[in-house]
């Protein structure tokens, strides 16, 4: 490799480490205020502000509905909204597409009408609150305090009962 291409990719590289260390993502933060949620079209809800949801832990899922992962995390999703909307927690599921096909609000909302998704799922087709939480891996949930804190995130499958025993901890606390 030449001299100058090998100056080239030390730089690139350290661009790459500076971008990492300057503007992490929100997936390695925690007890940071959280973004909130902006969309024009919110399905199965109102538009929610995190501010109005003070006092409650909200969890905020990034999703789309042809992704196998995030259909594999699903149920543990609506089973935990189910388990546990009573005592305070609220999600969000935000849908931020990966393919062409995903960004037809349409089809959205034949996929959560088929899959019984009683949640707030506002359409992220621009990628702003993507962008605004830093995400970048399809699922990905953020679990919020009842101060608007991020205090848990989990990127993919597994770690269900880790998940769980966030969720059941921050309900605890005081509002």
């Amino acid at each position: 490799m030449n001299h100058k291409r090998k100056s080239i990719l030390a730089g690139l590289a350290i661009v790459g480490i500076m971008g990492w260390i300057l503007y992490p993502p929100m997936s390695q933060a925690t007890n940071i205020p959280a973004p909130d949620i902006v969309s024009p079209t919110w399905l199965n809800s109102e538009p929610l502000k995190l501010e109005n949801l003070r006092g409650k832990v909200v969890m905020v899922e990034f999703w789309t509905f042809g992704c196998w992962n995030c259909r594999n995390i699903e149920t543990y999703v609506k089973e935990w909204h189910k388990k546990y909307a009573s005592k305070g927690l609220v999600v969000i599921a935000v849908h931020s597409p990966e393919f062409k096909y995903e960004y037809d609000v349409e089809k959205v909302k034949t996929y959560i009408q088929e899959h019984r998704i009683p949640y707030a799922v506002p359409i992220d087709n621009e990628f702003r609150n993507w962008r605004r939480y830093r995400n970048r891996y399809w699922p990905t949930l953020y679990l919020i305090d009842k101060q608007g804190n991020i205090q848990y995130t989990k990127i993919g499958e597994g770690s269900y009962e880790e998940t769980e025993r966030t969720i059941q901890q921050l309900l605890a606390e005081p509002a």
